[in-house]
């Protein structure tokens, strides 16, 4: 059987870290001799509760250099909108790993090189040291997967498969974050595979990833607990019962699954711990907050909750409870429109993604003013829906950053002087 290991995280996070290995020979035998070790956490953003804990990733750095391991790398490539240094800088990541002796990796900074995904047909860029270091037979290098527990309401759950989308270019990510990006998961997750997958639980999100501030106290819950083992998989299964969700139900798990990847049927998985004070009854839908007075319009054929359609509503439930931004405008998603459809829409309209783009927009480019309609183009775009969605609704994406604005440009220029592929979303917006 394959064996998942559950730990409850007490004061002492290196000792808890310690006994998640012991079910797998130690710490030293899981690291085998090799003296470099890379770390993929989850650094979607620096909104508080959305990244991986900087505590335990601070103790699982020193655990794994008493180990042996020569050099620690913590990498990760954040979300579009954003760029990794920043978001390093302003969790507390990049202190951590400093202190604890490691060294921080911006996987969006530096050479860029092409990967091919086979089952989806089309090659990505990731990260030379992506290929260089985590893809092949990996010589002297231990590949660790460190997400955090949490929903994920266009995947259903973020955890370590789902987490190894930060591993590819922001811009390839756009490409199929659609009703195919399940499939795009599990095909980034054939091509390059953790020896190890460890789920951080101190705090665990519920109703998606990226909880608003404002509505953390309904979102996320003081949890933990360590899960961990050597098929992510497994591990991901039993994150996924942690927070009642069957993970069947998660097509980027039952494919990989299928395609003999690993075990996520939990009744062939021995879990070494008790599980049973870890779990709870979750959901992967956003909670209904968003401002009255703005129109969402879905296609009548298709609007992706995987793209276009749920990550849309997520940012504006963002800038509308932590922002205070405004409403007042019409969004439309999707394909499938009739005349009829389209009758009250206002003057003011933000189309989002390919089908609404094509569809849609030829219709509305003689009735609505030139400035009171903004396209955003691609599956997922979700640098300019942040652009889009700031300036209809009055927010300056510069408030958005907790850092005196020279800093974040000092920061800025520092990533594109190491050739940031970040998808910057703009400082300023014009109020439309």
């Amino acid at each position: 059987m394959t064996r998942v290991s559950v730990v409850r995280a007490g004061d002492d996070l290196e000792i808890a870290l310690r006994e998640v290995f012991e079910p797998f020979g130690g710490i030293k035998r899981v690291l085998e001799g090799r003296e470099e070790a890379y770390v993929k956490v989850n650094a979607v953003d620096f909104k508080p509760h959305c990244y991986t804990d900087p505590r335990a990733v601070y103790a699982l750095v020193r655990l794994l250099r008493s180990a042996g391991a020569g050099r620690v790398y913590v990498m990760d490539n954040c979300t579009q909108g954003n760029f990794t240094r920043l978001v390093f800088r302003i969790s507390g990541l990049e202190k951590a790993v400093r202190e604890a002796g490691g060294v921080p990796l911006y996987l969006d900074e530096g050479r860029q090189v092409w990967v091919d995904l086979p089952r989806m047909g089309y090659r990505v860029k990731v990260s030379r040291i992506v290929k260089e270091k985590l893809m092949g037979d990996r010589n002297g290098v231990f590949y660790l997967n460190m997400p955090r527990q949490k929903t994920h309401s266009m995947a259903k759950v973020t955890l370590g498969v789902k987490n190894q989308l930060g591993l590819i270019r922001q811009k390839d990510r756009i490409r199929d974050h659609n009703h195919r990006l399940h499939l795009k998961l599990a095909d980034i997750y054939s091509v390059i595979r953790p020896n190890f997958t460890l789920i951080e639980g101190l705090e665990a999100l519920n109703h998606g990833h990226y909880s608003p501030v404002a509505l953390a106290s309904r979102c996320v819950e003081s949890l933990g607990v360590f899960i961990g083992g050597e098929d992510t998989l497994a591990v991901d299964a039993v994150g996924c019962h942690a927070m009642g969700i069957d993970p069947w139900e998660v097509e980027h798990l039952r494919l990989a699954s299928e395609w003999g990847l690993g075990c996520i049927d939990i009744e062939r998985i021995e879990v070494v711990g008790d599980l049973g004070p870890f779990r709870r009854s979750y959901t992967w839908d956003l909670l209904p907050v968003y401002p009255p007075d703005v129109t969402i319009l879905e296609g009548r054929e298709r609007c992706c909750p995987e793209g276009c359609k749920l990550n849309t509503r997520m940012v504006l439930q963002m800038l509308y409870t932590d922002f205070g931004g405004k409403g007042g405008f019409t969004i439309i998603m999707g394909s499938g429109w009739e005349e009829e459809d389209l009758k009250e829409v206002g003057d003011r309209v933000l189309l989002v993604g390919d089908c609404a783009a094509s569809e849609v927009y030829p219709r509305l480019r003689g009735r609505v003013p030139g400035r009171g309609i903004k396209v955003v183009r691609g599956c997922n775009n979700l640098r300019d829906v942040i652009g889009g969605l700031a300036s209809f609704m009055g927010v300056q994406p510069s408030r958005m950053v907790p850092l005196p604005f020279w800093r974040t440009a000092s920061l800025l220029a520092l990533a594109l002087l190491n050739r940031s592929t970040a998808r910057v979303a703009p400082v300023m917006v014009r109020r439309r």
